[in-house]
């Protein structure tokens, strides 16, 4: 009887593995919609388009990331600076986000001198947004009466982001009054004295007033757009974005916030030591996992490249590839190991 009773089991655990095993091979992984060739190709894993590098979604979750996801406006101007856009660019369409530009007329611009840009609208034409973005170049002339006056009109605007001297913008149409708000470091000086309203701060990378965020000079409106993204979609998919860019120079919580904090609780961890040290990997490999002291957050280290580990909760974290990482504690609350996957699998044991 308890041979039967032991071989039943172990169908029914071979079963379930089988079919997580059949569930995981099924899965369609696509780029998220970015008006390009690739938003036709379908992947069997997870991973990065092979055409334009942006991280791959399931396919069951693109109708609700079509439907979910906010639309931002950014606004250029003739002689807009190119980092101060599109590294901002770069997060929020990593993120999902619908970005589209707009510009006071839909006449080319130049970036620099350099780049052309045909903006996709005009402001007579602008479809709604959720988010207002502005950025620095040319900012004495940019910001007309007019383009102030559409600022002004836009209803049911949930955040207005700034990057460099495009602080002057929500300056001239009242938004920064009564806020605490920076800038590119060459500007500080004359947005305090313009607009006296303004509680200007220096030396920060970026504001953030709970609905109005500003961020200091070019590669700052990164760290501040990557910032709005931990707000709205939490501090896991920030890190992610900041790990695929390669921005390995991102200091969470290094702007000064006077709203709520999208790190807390994860930061904050006084147990993430725990997890540090050396465990067995597969083939005989073993891996290093450590807490990086930029982020607070742990990472592994495995044939000398750095991968990051999302913290889920206690003992549970997730991989790149959002596969389950659980770790094991004895009866003294030691780490023992650690499993990969929710299904039946093989554990690997922590060395040191």
């Amino acid at each position: 009887m308890q041979k039967l009773i032991f071989i039943f089991l172990v169908v029914i655990v071979s079963a379930a593995y089988t079919l997580n095993n059949i569930s995981q091979r099924h899965d369609t992984y696509v780029c998220p919609p970015c008006n390009s060739q690739c938003d036709n190709l379908e992947y069997s894993s997870m991973g990065t388009c092979e055409h334009c590098g942006m991280m791959l979604i399931k396919k069951s979750e693109l109708s609700y990331e079509k439907k979910e996801n906010m639309k931002i406006a950014f606004y250029l101007q003739d002689g807009v600076e190119v980092l101060d856009f599109a590294g901002p660019m770069e997060v929020f369409a990593y993120a999902g986000f619908d970005v589209f530009t707009v510009s006071e007329t839909k006449e080319p611009i130049v970036s620099q001198g350099i780049l052309k840009i045909v903006p996709q609208y005009s402001i007579q034409n602008s479809p709604k947004a959720d988010i207002l973005a502005f950025f620095g170049g040319n900012s004495e002339a940019a910001f007309s009466d007019e383009v102030v006056k559409w600022i002004k009109a836009q209803q049911d605007i949930q955040y207005h982001f700034s990057v460099c001297t495009g602080a002057f913008a929500l300056a001239k149409a009242d938004i920064l009054d009564d806020q605490t708000a920076t800038t590119f470091h060459n500007a500080l000086n004359r947005l305090e004295t313009d607009f006296p309203k303004i509680q200007v701060v220096k030396s920060v990378r970026f504001v953030d007033n709970g609905k109005v965020i500003s961020t200091a000079g070019i590669s700052a409106g990164i760290d501040g757009a990557l910032h709005v993204v931990a707000k709205i979609k939490g501090f896991n998919t920030a890190r992610r974005i900041a790990y695929h860019m390669e921005y390995d120079k991102w200091i969470p919580q290094e702007g000064l916030l006077l709203s709520e904090n999208p790190y807390k609780g994860y930061i904050d961890i006084n147990y993430i030591n725990d997890y540090t040290g050396i465990y067995e990997y597969t083939n005989g490999k073993s891996i290093q996992l450590y807490v990086d002291s930029k982020d607070s957050s742990l990472y592994a280290r495995l044939d000398s490249q750095d991968y990051p580990l999302f913290y889920i909760e206690r003992d549970v974290f997730t991989d790149l590839n959002e596969d389950t990482v659980k770790f094991m504690r004895d009866d003294k609350g030691i780490i023992t190991d650690y499993k990969i996957g929710d299904s039946v699998s093989e554990y690997f044991k922590k060395l040191n």
